[in-house]
């Protein structure tokens, strides 16, 4: 009997002291990188109630872990360009991380245009010859949609090769790439894009339930409920044994891949559900010091544009409040020309879309958005060309962030508007060395209306460094004038820095997807 007391106790005692291990987050790794100029903020698992020292070049600072085993603590800032570094935790058990720089931290988010990898962009193969950048470190969170928030992730710092830039975010390692080259200092990447995504599955649900969005709740609840009682959880599973045998004749016949690029997924812990990947994949790194988030992201919510007005200002504001750093820098990208070219003016969700995110910068402070309606591809929702959309945004966080204001970062945008006879005088902001065209001398892309709403292609002019007439003869009262108002547009207005005028509409008349609030 004492035996078996002895044995129950040793066991209780080893379990203890498997319990004890201090464990820290894995975005503290070695190769990470930490902000210059914010506070290091470090944070992990420990015993309840157990006593740890961190220390980094020559700082340290103790902590407390609480009731639920959770530490954290604030080093002071450093300097770019300063160590490498090594944070030491010591508890019941001792950490080192090594090669730590310091410099710029960039969140990279979104949806697939931001997840699509260096591998599937422009000139794959020499962006991997020349990618010899070890102070550019990257680190991606892998796809979890949960509505538990996660405090960990399975991920760590590694630094720029030919071998690993291949399978991260183009659009992020194209834009640290700049920042890096340009302030000379280390950079660190954030990745944790999820293709396909919906903004809604950005933001908590306390957050959208005391915002009004009630019904995009009330949606999924009744689809987990239906899961719950056997009928979706039965369709989900057919779906799956489908898969497995389109897949095993795929592989029977030769073919080096399934038929579907990826086994089918619960849509419950997918990208579309709210707050799925608020909790999954943004929760983990909340609190990490960081300069700013750019984002790429919008076509999954095109056809709710309209919506769109008010979740994404709120999701960025969520953010903003929840890493408690004030309101750093959101830039994104508006949504590229896709789908086909249409002979006569018409409404267009993608359009509503992107004017949605224009009105963000008006909301908001610390935001800009970089126009690409001049970078897509008809036919493919992923346009190859992410050097361009990286170097717009680059634009934004030099001008705005890094001090260089001479240069020109923000596309033409809409000022106002005075109507004189049946023409139209258009003022443009921001025009940087005035306004211009690209590929032929004439302006396209205007389209007018009268009172009627029938919209006619225009004829333009630019009248002035800031200015373009605008007229039809089909139009003799002008009531409505729009630019690059399409899914796909045929516009070419732009300023001398090449930079595409931002597409607008001088009317609030009521669009297609007002009154859609469900996926």
């Amino acid at each position: 009997m004492r035996k078996v007391i002895f044995s129950i106790i040793y066991l209780l005692g080893s379990f203890s002291a498997l319990q004890a291990e201090v464990s820290v987050s894995n975005l503290f790794t070695n190769h990470m990188v930490v902000q210059q100029g914010k506070p290091v903020i470090v944070w992990g698992k420990e015993t309840a109630g157990a006593m740890l020292n961190v220390s980094m070049a020559g700082n340290s600072a103790t902590a407390t872990a609480d009731a639920g085993g959770r530490w954290t603590v604030r080093l002071p800032a450093l300097k770019a360009n300063s160590g490498p570094h090594e944070i030491t935790i010591q508890g019941s058990s001792t950490i080192k991380i090594s090669d730590i720089l310091v410099g710029e931290v960039w969140i990279c988010s979104g949806q697939s245009n931001m997840q699509w990898p260096v591998a599937s962009a422009n000139d794959p193969q020499l962006e991997a010859l020349a990618a010899k950048f070890p102070r550019i470190r990257l680190i991606t969170v892998p796809q979890v949609g949960t509505q538990e928030a996660q405090d960990n992730f399975d991920g760590q710092w590694k630094a720029v090769t030919p071998e690993t830039v291949l399978q991260f975010s183009a659009v992020g390692y194209f834009f640290g790439r700049q920042l890096h080259q340009t302030l000379d200092v280390p950079v660190g990447l954030i990745d944790n894009a999820w293709g396909g995504s919906a903004c809604e599955a950005w933001i908590p649900r306390d957050v959208l339930e005391n915002n009004g969005h009630t019904e995009l709740l009330a949606h999924w609840d009744k689809l987990a409920d239906e899961y719950d009682a056997g009928a979706m959880e039965a369709k989900f599973q057919k779906a799956v044994e489908n898969w497995k045998k389109r897949a095993a004749a795929a592989k029977t016949a030769g073919k080096s891949n399934p038929p579907y690029p990826r086994r089918p997924r619960n849509p419950l812990a997918g990208q579309h559900r709210p707050a799925n990947l608020y909790q999954g994949v943004l929760n983990p790194i909340i609190g990490y010091p960081i300069q700013g988030a750019i984002w790429y992201q919008g076509e999954a919510n095109a056809t709710r544009a309209k919506q769109y007005q008010d979740l994404f200002p709120l999701m960025i504001k969520t953010w903003r409040e929840a890493w408690k750093q004030g309101d750093f820098s959101f830039y994104w990208v508006s949504l590229a020309d896709f789908k086909d070219e249409v002979s006569e003016p018409t409404e267009a969700d993608w359009a509503e879309l992107r004017e949605a995110q224009t009105m963000t910068m008006s909301k908001l402070p610390n935001t800009g958005e970089a126009i690409i309606t001049d970078l897509g591809e008809a036919h493919d929702i992923h346009p190859r060309n992410k050097q361009d959309v990286a170097k717009r945004l680059a634009r934004w966080a030099l001008a705005q962030n890094y001090g260089y204001t001479a240069l020109v970062h923000r596309s033409p945008i809409y000022k106002s508007h005075e109507v004189n006879g049946n023409r139209v005088i258009v003022t443009f902001d921001h025009v940087g060395g005035g306004l211009d065209t690209h590929d032929v001398r004439a302006v396209r892309g205007f389209t007018i209306a009268g009172t009627d709403r029938k919209f006619h292609h225009a004829e333009a002019r630019i009248i002035a460094k800031h200015q373009v007439e605008v007229w039809s003869d089909e139009v003799a009262e002008p009531a409505s004038v729009r630019y690059a108002w399409a899914n796909n547009p045929k516009s070419n207005l732009q300023n001398r820095s090449h930079l595409p005028a931002t597409p607008f509409r001088t009317d609030q008349w009521k669009g297609i997807t007002e009154g859609i609030f469900i996926r």
